[in-house]
Parts: C-alpha cells; structure tokens; sequence
C-alpha cells in the first residue's frame, strides 16, 4: 500500500514553516516548531493509519458496460460504489481505458454512508478495434482529510467498437414489399448449378427428357418429372485489400479504409436482408481476417465482428497467396466484391490477374476508390512551374489508372470507379441491379 499526503496536509506544513523566521527574536519558537511539525506527522500517520484498516475490498465497485459501442455513438458506462463506513468517502480515479474509447482522465467521487452510488459516464469511441482495459488506480482519502492511501483494483474489461452502424441496414436495401415485387420482375433461366428443386409433375411430351424422375416414375405408374426453380439464395464475398493502396488517408482527412468498411457493412446489411449468404476476407500482406459464407443475423454478426478489427497496414498487399487463401475455402459460385484501388498495369497487374482468374465460376466485381487529392491536383489551374508539373504527374497518374480499370473490364471484371464518400451507396445499388438482373 502507497500512503501520501493530501493538499491539506501540505498547506499546513507550509503554513508551520513561516514560525522559522520568529526564531530570530524568539529562540524557542525552533523548540515549538519542532513539537508542531512532530504533531504534524502524527497526525498524518494516524490518518494514514485509519485508512489501514479498510482492507483491499474497500470500496466495492461494479461496472456495467455496453456489449459493444459504434463509431460517433457516445454509450453510456454505470459505475456502482459501496463503502461500509459510516461516513462519506471521498476518493480519486483514474482508469486505464480500452484503447478504441475515450474517457475522462481524472474523476473525483465523495460516496455517500449506507447507500450504494451511481456513477454514469459517456464513453466516446475513438476508432474502430477490439481492446482491453478497465484498471482503476485509486485514491481514498483519509478521515481527517490528511492522507491519501493508493490502490490498484483489476476491473478487466473488453471493449469492442463496430463501424458506423446507425441506419446501416435502413440505407441498404429497399422494402421487404418492393424486393417481392422486384423478384417477379423477370424469370431468370439457370443452367446447371444454380436450380432448386421445386415439385413433380407429369411429364409432357416435347418437355426434356432430363427433367424425368425415374424414381418418381416407377412409384406412380406414370412418367413425372421434376420442376425447378431459380435458386433465390446466393453467395455474396466482400474481399477487402487492406493494403497501403486503402491505407492512406483521402482529402477529408479520414482513412480511405473507413469508408471502404462502411461500405462493406452496407453491403452486408442488403445480402443478409436477401436472405444471400455473405462472408468477408481482409488481407495485405497476409490474410487477416476470414468468415466463410453464411446466412443469417449470426453471419452478419460474423462480418461484424471481424470489420471491428480490420487494419490497414502500409505494405504491399499479397494477392496470389490471397486468392489462394480464398480457393481453398470458397468453391461455390460467388459474387466476389474487392475493395481496392489500382495506380497502373505495371503495379497492379497481380490484382488484375487474379480478378479476372475469377471469371467465369465466378461474378468479380472491384469497388475501385478514387483518390479525391489526386484528381484535385489534375484539374487545378497552376500557379507556378513546380504546379505545373504536379499537375501533368497527376494526369498521368489518372491516365494510367484508367488504362488498368479497362484492362480489367476486358477480363470480364464488373468495375466501380467510386470516390470514398459515395462507395457505400454505390456497391449497394450495383448488388441490387445484379440481383435483379439474375447475374449472381
């Protein structure tokens, strides 16, 4: 245990040291300074000691905290303070806080005799992540005001923080009523995988012969024959480059990867709301991050989890042994969106190459986020020669990354070319124009 002295216990030290001067005319005031400095210490030491008889346990404390917070979505945290004693007691906190939130340093609590005290905080989530922490250093202060005894309570606490998820999954699709609607738009003919069987029916003359349930047939006396039915329910892959392309920050100042994980979590909102499989895999130079497809709020919860920890790094991103990772784990045909960006052929002719080996057991569609910054610089007006050649960079830059984006058009890859602001609302419209197109 730590004992140190309260700022009235000092105050009034300082307060003794001004009889020194009176020594100078009156000698003895040194024999009563020192008698007063000894009552002093005393005094501090038995408040000290009071204090020592308390135990470890004093106060009982109880945190009841949010499951998980949101990104600009300040939570409310309860702290409950009990005492035995028959007097207030007055305390400092200080707590080692998750890393993702933010909190006040410093608290000063005086808890009341008898009663148990509530103590409500408003934590504000920093960034996203998943951390823990909740060590509370502790201060009591001692009856007479004198002495503070220190101590340390483990509170362990896991903090989770998720992306921006407030009207993630009202932004992200239309009605129940309107996809109903939208489903009977047109009838989709699936070859192959891809059709449900639906019921028997007896088989007419001109109809394939494929369709005939030999089975069925022999029971009944009767040719039948099956009846299929457009497979509704299909597999939805958000594959996230969290790369040094995705790492830097775009002209609002704000992570380029931010927006690519709130587009993720749109996107995931509408497959789950179409009832579609979806599954997630983030990647730079190893694979970080893997949920295999699935259906259902416990899938989305997957997905969830697993974009509170997605991290940018700035390296260069392995995509051959990403998709391989992906091969492995995922066979079934898939609408397979990429959060990426691409500078040139030359430096992103890995990318290409691996997104067009989709093609054609799959539906490659890349998400390509533009740079803001760079198309500023492309399209400003210079003032000087240096500003000059900045901009002819920059128009090269643009031209470059054009000629990628149509390379990977020739390969068969559905391409969206989208600044950070608008790639949420945009890959969610494209999902859905997809959807009732019957490509996936």
């Amino acid at each position: 245990m730590i004992y140190l002295p309260s700022r009235r216990w000092y105050l009034v030290a300082a307060a003794l040291a001004l009889v020194a001067p009176l020594a100078l005319l009156w000698p003895r005031a040194v024999v009563v300074l020192l008698l007063l400095d000894v009552v002093w210490v005393l005094a501090f030491v038995v408040d000290a000691w009071r204090l020592a008889g308390l135990g470890d346990a004093v106060p009982a404390v109880a945190r009841a905290a949010p499951p998980a917070f949101s990104l600009g979505r300040p939570l409310p945290v309860t702290y409950r303070w009990s005492h035995p004693l028959p007097r207030p007691l007055t305390l400092l906190v200080r707590e080692h806080w998750p890393a993702p939130l933010a909190g006040p340093r410093e608290r000063a609590l005086t808890l009341p005799p008898g009663t148990a005290f509530e103590e409500g905080l408003e934590l504000v989530p920093l960034h996203r992540g998943r951390a823990d922490g909740g060590t509370l250093a502790l201060r009591l202060l001692g009856p007479w005001g004198l002495a503070w005894r220190q101590v340390r309570r483990e509170l362990p606490w896991r903090a989770t923080v998720y992306p921006n998820l407030v009207g993630a999954s009202l932004r992200s699709l239309p009605t129940q009523a309107q996809r109903r609607r939208e489903a009977g738009f047109r009838a989709v003919r699936r070859i192959g995988e891809g059709r449900m069987f639906e019921s028997l029916k007896e088989w007419v003359p001109g109809e394939d012969t494929r369709t005939i349930d030999w089975k069925a047939t022999a029971r009944r006396g009767k040719v039948m024959a099956r009846q299929y039915e457009d497979e509704r329910r299909q597999q939805v892959l958000i594959v996230i480059d969290c790369g040094r392309a995705l790492a830097a920050e775009h002209a609002e100042g704000r992570s380029r990867l931010e927006a690519v994980v709130e587009a993720a979590l749109r996107l995931a909102h509408s497959a789950e709301e179409h009832d579609d499989n979806v599954g997630l895999m983030a990647f730079a130079d190893t694979v970080q991050q893997f949920v295999p497809p699935a259906r259902g709020r416990r899938a989305l919860r997957a997905v969830l989890d697993a974009l509170a920890e997605v991290e940018g790094k700035l390296v260069e991103p392995d995509y051959p042994a990403a998709f391989a990772y992906l091969a492995d784990r995922n066979r079934k045909r898939a609408l397979t969106v990429i959060f990426t960006d691409v500078i040139d052929r030359t430096a992103s002719e890995a990318l290409l190459a691996q997104a067009g080996a989709l093609r054609p057991r799959h539906v490659p569609l890349t998400v390509a986020l533009r740079d803001p910054a760079l198309e500023l610089v492309a399209t400003a007006r210079p003032a000087t020669t240096a500003g000059a050649f900045e901009r002819a960079a920059a128009e090269e830059l643009l031209q470059a990354r054009e000629e990628a984006l149509a390379d990977m058009r020739a390969r068969g890859v559905l391409v969206l070319d989208v600044p950070p602001a608008g790639a949420a609302a945009a890959v969610v419209d494209q999902y859905n124009h997809l959807k009732r197109r019957g490509v996936i």
